[in-house]
């Protein structure tokens, strides 16, 4: 199992490679929380979000020259950008219905991208096909203790940058879909800050891990169902993530589509930044009322900004808007 340490080796591997993004403050959003709300702007990460963090820290310490990984879209642009970093070849297998801006971003990195029918074919199969065929090595997207560690450098920076604000936090709010990001901040968060209390967010239809953390064992998400959350779309938590974040956590929550949309206006009008609908369920849980910060120091973990125009639009028009 990953550990602390294996978040501060991480953190040497990316210094000066990956960006220590902001940590901001709106005073419009603290009125409304009635406490004090700081957002880690993962957005404005290379590659626009958290995966740059897992995938470099996993492929540095990597011998082969080739990478494969699956991904919908923001472990495919961190593992393209990463290899590409290191000077490896990457094979991307992505969903033929991932956001274009996804498929063009990770293609511009230098990467083949092989896309796959979700309803019809096994993304996990065809990435080991691959790997086997090629020589590859196959960089997992969250189920890897190099991936969590790295990931949980953000975590790692929020609590030193709250720390040398003065001040201290008492919970944090964190996207979750296969678990990777909140594993390896919850770490490194319930190292720095005792006490602290962390949930998971998740959309509605995929509210996998918060079933599993009450059922005590990992749960499949039930099919059929439906979010504009494309980054969060797993099937169940991972093997490692899931042993971490049930020891970790302290629950789950879940949103809708139509709080994650009001998040990302509330983002672009309050905050100036896109935000993408995955990386946005954790703000959007706190305006929703899921969470009570009244008097509380919170974090609130925007995961990433890879977000098609359309759906970005259709986010900032207004209700009843057309």
């Amino acid at each position: 199992m990953p550990t602390f340490g294996d978040v501060q080796a991480a953190a040497q591997r990316l210094r000066g490679i990956a960006r220590r993004t902001p940590l901001l403050e709106s005073e419009a959003l603290n009125a409304l929380a009635g406490g004090r709300v700081l957002l880690k702007a993962e957005p404005l990460q290379r590659t626009g979000s958290f995966k740059f963090r897992g995938a470099y820290n996993t492929i540095s310490q990597i011998a082969a020259t080739a990478v494969v990984a699956y991904s919908s879209g923001n472990h495919a642009q961190g593992v393209a950008a990463a290899a590409r970093l290191l000077g490896k070849k990457a094979t991307i297998v992505m969903p033929a219905d991932a956001p274009a801006i996804k498929v063009e971003s990770t293609r511009s990195h230098g990467a083949e991208i092989r896309l796959y029918d979700r309803a019809r074919e096994s993304r996990e199969a065809l990435g080991a096909e691959i790997a086997e065929r090629s020589g590859a090595a196959l960089i997992r997207p969250y189920d890897d203790r190099r991936i969590i560690a790295g990931q949980g450098t953000a975590g790692l920076e929020l609590a030193r940058q709250v720390e040398d604000q003065g001040g201290r936090l008492e919970a944090a709010l964190i996207p979750c879909g296969g678990g990777g990001l909140i594993a390896g901040c919850s770490l490194a968060l319930s190292t720095l800050c005792p006490g602290i209390e962390i949930h998971a967010v998740e959309p509605e239809a995929f509210d996998d891990t918060g079933r599993s953390l009450a059922a005590g064992r990992r749960l499949a998400n039930r099919p059929g169902g439906q979010s504009i959350c494309d980054a969060l779309l797993v099937p169940t938590p991972g093997e490692l993530t899931f042993e971490i974040n049930r020891r970790l956590l302290a629950g789950a929550l879940a949103v809708t589509d139509d709080d994650v949309r009001r998040a990302m206006s509330f983002a672009f009008r309050h905050l100036k930044l896109v935000v993408e609908p995955g990386g946005a369920v954790a703000l959007a849980a706190l305006l929703a009322g899921r969470f009570d910060a009244r008097g509380r120091t919170v974090a609130i973990m925007l995961s990433g900004g890879n977000v098609d125009p359309a759906e970005f639009a259709r986010a900032l028009r207004p209700p009843g808007g057309s």
